[in-house]
């Protein structure tokens, strides 16, 4: 190998290669809060985003909704998507809070992301040192062990589907973005796609969010502008390349 193609491995993959990306998240919200930003700015582009929700969000009842807050969730997660471009939604409806299989997450994430033939996934950096939710955590690992596996003939065992090559693995969330954009124009719609769940976001909370985000975005970009970041990788960066950290 030479020394300019091993110096290509420690690169991250580009966002503005993404065609098509699975954007796979725990709970109905956690899509708009960890990247709604750079949702918005890949549909502008022509990017088709879908979303994947795990679980069925019913332990996050905080006193300010009455009804099944199951559906309250999964049409907060609808009309939230489609104001950010999101074309196409599937929901696992695990049990909230449950999530402790990493291994059969991966599988039915792989099944997913091979039916629909899928170039990208995102979700949350499981790799966090002060990630404490665990439903986080597992959807996190669960989504890297789908992303090393899904180009295995066999992967899920007895699978119809077809392999498929991923050519980015994206982490929000994150304590070390490696790849940021500049979500400047797209900042009011991100905000307006998180205050749609209601049932989760108090007016008050609202408000925080929007000066966090502003603030933490201004320090990315080092200006008055405001950026997101992930952690970028390749499939082949989640196994056995330690540099990955420092990607």
């Amino acid at each position: 190998m030479s020394q300019e193609a091993l110096l290509s491995l420690f690169q991250p993959p580009k966002i503005d290669e993404i065609k098509k990306i699975l954007c796979i998240q725990p709970h109905p919200d956690d899509n708009e809060i960890g990247m709604g930003g750079i949702i918005s700015y890949l549909t502008s582009k022509g990017v088709q985003v879908d979303y994947l929700t795990v679980t069925d969000g019913s332990l996050g009842d905080i006193g300010i909704i009455e009804g099944d807050l199951k559906e309250i969730r999964r049409n907060e997660a609808i009309n939230a998507g489609k104001l950010l471009g999101v074309k196409e939604f599937f929901f696992l409806e695990h049990l909230d809070g449950e999530l402790n299989d990493v291994p059969s997450l991966a599988r039915e994430i792989a099944t997913i992301i091979r039916q629909n033939n899928y170039d990208s996934i995102a979700s949350p950096d499981p790799f966090n040192s002060y990630e404490a939710h665990y439903d986080h955590i597992v959807t996190g690992r669960a989504a890297a062990q789908a992303a090393i596996s899904v180009n295995l003939k066999e992967y899920p065992r007895g699978t119809a589907t077809k392999p498929v090559n991923l050519n980015s693995v994206l982490f929000y969330f994150t304590q070390k973005p490696n790849s940021l954009i500049d979500i400047t124009n797209h900042f009011k719609k991100k905000m307006a796609a998180t205050a749609l769940h209601k049932s989760q976001i108090t007016p008050e909370l609202l408000n925080l969010y929007t000066s966090y985000f502003a603030y933490r975005g201004m320090q990315l970009s080092g200006s008055d502008k405001i950026f997101e970041g992930v952690k970028a990788l390749l499939p082949l960066h989640l196994h056995c390349i330690p540099e990955a950290i420092n990607i």
